[in-house]
């Protein structure tokens, strides 16, 4: 398979994006470079006429991008959601600047759908956005002067995916990385949102977890789980435990 293919695979989610014309700038940027999945989530103006403009030569990537209600719904179907920010995290997930964190969506994309996610201008992606990535991408920049434009860091990011399926094109591995590091298949964004719901609602049940002072349980939860990337019979095996538990409470 020509590794360009993959950029198929690769999904474009801006969330809550202010202007209009970031939009189409993001649209134009990925045009570029062969991207085409565009998801919005409740941006301020869709359709616009202004994002039309912007978007010179890639108004059709405007016309499907699709409008969510949700991140979750964005990210629905996903193996790899990767987080684009530049401000530091308390309980971070991995960090990875652009180049290599362009190499890990692609090795996923092998599989399934994977997503870059971009916050709002003004401030960025906010923490529960974050938490519902497994990767972290930091784009290196001047520390004085670091922020980028959304559109800016599109492209950036759509670069660097499009170097990374050359450097598949003339170097391509021994065999396709199809699956996670234990060799079964990675389980999906849905299926890791449902195991947390049903990690939070045994931790209730069973007193573990104080509702109404919950601390940072599940945001440290969030970040272990991420950096084990797991398979589906992993959850699947999580989940019968906490059945299990919840069948002698």
């Amino acid at each position: 398979m020509n590794p360009l293919h993959l950029l198929d695979k690769v999904r474009i989610v801006l969330s809550h994006t202010s202007h209009p014309g970031n939009i189409g700038g993001a649209a134009r940027a990925m045009k570029t470079m062969g991207l085409d999945s565009l998801y919005l989530v409740n941006p301020r103006f869709f359709p616009d006429k202004e994002a039309e403009r912007r978007a010179t030569g890639a108004l059709d990537i405007l016309h499907k991008a699709k409008v969510c209600d949700t991140l979750d719904e964005a990210l629905s179907g996903t193996v790899l959601a990767a987080a684009v920010t530049a401000r530091q995290r308390d309980l971070s997930h991995e960090v990875f600047d652009g180049r290599q964190g362009a190499t890990k969506l692609l090795d996923l994309a092998q599989k399934d759908f994977v997503a870059l996610v971009f916050g709002t201008e003004m401030s960025g992606l906010t923490t529960l956005e974050v938490s519902k990535c497994q990767i972290i991408i930091h784009i290196p920049a001047n520390p004085e002067y670091s922020s980028l434009n959304l559109a800016s860091a599109v492209q950036v990011m759509a670069y660097e995916l499009r170097m990374a399926c050359r450097d598949l094109l003339e170097t391509p591995p021994a065999s396709p990385t199809l699956t996670l590091h234990g060799g079964g298949m990675a389980a999906t964004f849905d299926e890791i949102e449902l195991l947390y719901a049903h990690l939070e609602q045994v931790a209730i049940s069973s007193g573990f977890l104080d509702p109404q002072e919950p601390k940072r349980l599940m945001q440290r939860m969030r970040r272990l789980f991420a950096r084990a990337r797991l398979e589906k019979e992993e959850v699947n095996i999580l989940r019968g435990i906490l059945s299990a538990c919840e069948k002698r409470m």
